[in-house]
């Protein structure tokens, strides 16, 4: 890099660093992060100059940008927009919508992320991409987050990706980071030297210097702004920023009105766009020549596009006018929108321009909410919906307006901000209904943020007040509570009575609730004919994006997956979890993301899928770590039993303390799965028998399993006489009949485990096939029977290792070693090795998905699909697709 940015040599050369190995098609991110003036924009100016070879895109965050959904995304991908056909339908679809080019249904911030990553890709094909995103810090919510998306995706493309952020930014958070310091003392004297004339008392060359801190941007504006004395006297402990921004003000104050008047539009018109600017001068009747003088300043530029020399300098002139002043620019700049090109931007330059309540505002401000949302916006449209509540004339109107943006609000995940602002609602004026659906929307929250003993009180209640205005939603409100009450671990018997009578005809939700209704209040056996009746009727649903709060409840492990459960349907249960999560994507919801991908993960470790299950979770904490919302983590507490990992005795205090009943006999289930993988078989039963005995929905079911596994090895026959009895209530399918059969086997039946075996081999359930493998050739070897022990034995420790079930396979290795078999335990081989994002590329290759489609599926680039193909052909020892059909991994 060259030598002209002064102090800034280790920076160049880094950023040198980081282009080249992009220009060798390794992508590349950086984020610059310093305070205001530091110089993170000329360092951008510089990667710039040096992107030799490279396309350089561009786009910068402004602050009164934030509220407008994609807006910075659009700039930085708007010269590539004509190659928007390129793309495969879903993701062209979902772009365009974001961008308002077309309509659709609403678009998901993972499949616009994933979007705008193959149209980069595809740019980058054709001639290496740089692209330079300035005051990230001031991007919308959406453009923020899709481009942290795209950020941590680049890992094979000709893509440098670099940032300038003054303070936080969530979505980019961990991302590779540059903290940008201030000059050092010599720099610093030698920077002031280039800019001031004439000689410089020492004593004011040393103030400056020390006073700036090393911000060039100090260095060169703060000597016009002060006086002599506070050059030698110093100055009061004001911000640097306040300071240089305070001087650009000064610099303001002696121009003409009209000058001043000019910029302020400029300031307010976060576009840049000249022809609004001349338009709205016109209508204000400015001189025949505004311009002149603040282009003297030298701190804007008025050419096709209008620019301030920083961004200190807008908020200066914004905030240094007058109220009138910016009411009167705003009202000529929404008069100059074209309301059939940008209703949304004429509809927030009306709101600015707005001193008082307007319902007419108002009213626009809601429609550009709408339209926010349809593209996937929902802080945007919160935003829009609490701006459009307080310029609504009607208490009322207000109330129900703070209302929907509470929705839109915890529908984004922010959770906290959607309780705020029910508190607003309250102070409204009271209205029955509204007080219903506040408190209705309190419920989900409160079991949003884990708090189930609050939830379930909240929604009985609001069930209850719902009833009178809205019969069917006071029923799904009663089944969602009855829900809550199950995860409280609470008395149901006298809930479920006091459910309200369902439509006629009944509705999956209808029959959903009497299923569960009954299976609480009279039993499995009089529950199996609705409990299959519900089934029916959710499988048969048809749902999009905007049933995503009911998904929970028809498709997740609140109500559809019990019923799933309760009729030993796997297949089904693991349908749910996935149309659970596709929908919660769909819509951008992601803390019942967060939920959905948990109940995933969790099918996905019961049928030994040990990667898909891994990347469930793994996407669970990344969500957590953008929205803050704590990840879900149950699924975690089964992986963890199965690798021989105590997850749970911690898991299992705090839920105690939180009164999260089910997590508690969640972990005691998983905690009977640990210890009879470790042959713990004493403290196996006695977590066991807490699950057994209270009976719990779904649990009490899996725990006879383990109970009846464990009390056969510590001689306690009448348990596993109790555990085979219970088992007869169960609806028969393969999954139930296999474990009914291995339940024969453990109290005396042997001929048991070959039926287990037979029923398990037609399932996806290949865990429990392994461990009746395993307690069948546990058994053949205590009767002698080597030989035959030692087939099924091999058999179990290979299938529990694929499974990730390692406590459980060191349990048959013992076993195989007791039999005379020299087997060592098993190392790392080349196809152990897949990450878990190879292995989902590896399986759906096999299964003949071409990388774009593998790409959609996993939000990656074909490119990075290739890449990562290329590594497993490696680690599994073929050469090609169709080698890969036959390979073992």
């Amino acid at each position: 890099m060259s030598d002209d940015l002064l102090g800034r040599r280790a920076e160049g050369e880094k950023l040198d660093r980081l282009l080249a190995r992009a220009r060798s098609g390794a992508g590349q991110v950086l984020v610059l992060r310093g305070e205001a003036g530091i110089g993170k924009t000329a360092l951008l100016d510089h990667v710039s100059a040096r992107a030799a070879g490279f396309r350089v895109a561009r786009a910068a965050g402004v602050e009164s940008e934030s509220g407008f959904p994609y807006a910075g995304l659009h700039q930085l991908c708007v010269p590539f927009l004509d190659r928007l056909d390129r793309l495969p339908a879903p993701q062209r679809e979902a772009l365009g919508t974001a961008f308002g080019l077309a309509s659709g249904p609403r678009p998901t911030r993972f499949m616009v992320g994933l979007a705008v990553l193959t149209l980069l890709a595809e740019v980058a094909d054709e001639q290496p991409l740089v692209c330079l995103v300035d005051d990230a810090q001031w991007l919308d919510s959406m453009s923020s987050a899709v481009l942290g998306f795209v950020a941590r995706r680049l890992l094979a493309e000709r893509i440098a990706l670099f940032f300038v952020l003054r303070e936080g930014n969530d979505y980019l958070d961990g991302l590779p980071e540059l903290l940008v310091r201030g000059l050092d003392d010599a720099d610093a004297r030698e920077l002031l030297r280039s800019v001031v004339q004439g000689p410089v008392d020492g004593r004011v060359r040393d103030r400056i210097v020390a006073e700036a801190r090393g911000n060039p941007l100090a260095l060169l504006e703060l000597p016009r702004a002060w006086t002599a004395a506070e050059l030698v006297d110093g100055l009061d402990a004001e911000p640097l920023t306040s300071r240089i921004e305070a001087g650009f003000v000064s610099r303001l104050a002696p121009l003409p009105a009209d000058a001043r008047l000019l910029m302020l539009i400029a300031a307010a018109e976060p576009l840049g766009d000249a022809t609004l600017l001349w338009q709205a001068a016109g209508l204000l009747g400015l001189g025949a020549d505004p311009a002149a003088a603040a282009l003297e300043t030298g701190l804007i530029e008025l050419g096709a596009r209008v620019r301030f020399r920083h961004p200190l300098v807008r908020s200066a002139v914004y905030r240094s006018s007058s109220t009138s002043d910016r009411l009167r620019v705003h009202r000529a700049l929404a008069d100059v929108t074209d309301v059939a090109v940008d209703p949304d931007r004429r509809a927030w330059h009306r709101a600015q321009a707005t001193a008082a309540p307007d319902e007419e505002v108002a009213a626009a401000l809601e429609n550009t909410a709408s339209r926010a949302r349809a593209r996937g916006g929902l802080l945007a449209a919160a935003a829009f919906l609490e701006q459009a509540a307080v310029l609504t004339p009607s208490p009322g109107a207000r109330a129900s307006r703070e209302l929907a943006a509470a929705r839109a609000k915890r529908d984004a995940g922010a959770l906290d901000a959607s309780l705020r602002l029910l508190d607003a609602v309250e102070a409204g004026p009271p209205d029955e209904r509204r007080s219903a659906e506040v408190e209705h929307l309190r419920g989900h929250i409160a079991f949003d943020q884990r708090r189930v003993t609050d939830a379930a009180p909240l929604l009985f209640s609001a069930a209850r007040r719902l009833a009178p205005f809205d019969a069917d939603l006071a029923r799904e409100t009663h089944l969602q509570a009855l829900s809550a009450a199950i995860w409280a671990g609470a008395p149901l018997a006298d809930a479920a009575r006091t459910a309200p009578p369902p439509r006629t005809p009944p509705c999956a939700l209808d029959l959903v609730l009497e299923a569960l209704t009954t299976r609480i209040t009279s039993g499995h056996a009089a529950a199996v004919p609705l409990l299959r009746a519900a089934l029916d009727s959710v499988r048969a649903l048809e749902v999009s994006a905007d049933d995503v709060s009911r998904a929970p409840w028809l498709f997740g492990n609140r109500a559809g997956g019990i019923v799933a459960s309760e009729m030993w349907d796997f297949d089904t249960r693991r349908a749910f979890a996935r149309q659970q999560v596709s929908l919660s994507r769909d819509a951008g919801a992601l803390v019942q993301l967060q939920f959905a991908l948990n109940f995933l993960a969790d099918n996905e470790l019961l049928a030994g899928d040990a990667a898909a299950a891994q990347a469930s979770i793994e996407e669970d904490e990344r969500i957590s770590e953008v929205t803050g919302t704590p990840s879900v983590g149950y699924a975690v507490l089964l992986q963890a039993a199965y690798r021989g990992e105590d997850r749970f005795t911690e898991a299992r205090s705090a839920a105690a303390a939180a009164g999260q009943g089910r997590l508690v006999v969640i972990c005691d289930w998983v905690a009977a799965i640990l210890h009879n993988g470790q042959g713990r078989h004493d403290l196996a039963r006695d977590a066991a028998s807490r699950v057994f005995s209270s009976d719990p929905l779904v649990y009490g079911c899996l725990a006879a399993s383990e109970l009846a596994e464990a009390a056969s090895r510590v001689g306690d026959s009448e348990l596993v006489s109790l555990a085979l009895k219970r088992s007869a209530e169960w609806v028969d399918t393969d999954w139930s009949s296999g474990l009914r059969a291995r339940l024969r086997a453990l109290n005396g039946s042997p001929e048991g485990f070959r039926e287990s075996i037979a029923c398990f081999e037609r399932t996806s359930l290949k865990p429990e096939l392994a461990r009746s493998h395993l307690l069948f050739g546990e058994w053949l070897r205590r009767e002698g029977r080597r030989v035959e022990a030692r087939e099924h034995l091999r058999t179990a420790h290979e299938m529990l290792l694929s499974c990730g079930m390692t406590a459980f396979a060191d349990r048959a290795l013992r076993e195989l070693h007791a039999t005379g078999e020299t087997a060592r335990k098993r190392t790392a081989e080349p196809t152990d090795e897949l990450t878990a994002q190879e292995y989902q590329i590896a399986r759906l290759a096999r299964e003949g998905y071409s990388n774009p489609e593998i790409g959609t599926r996993l939000f990656i680039s074909p490119r990075t699909v290739e890449w990562h193909l290329r590594k497993v052909f490696g680690k599994v020892g073929v050469t090609s697709r169709r080698q890969l059909r036959d390979a073992k991994f």
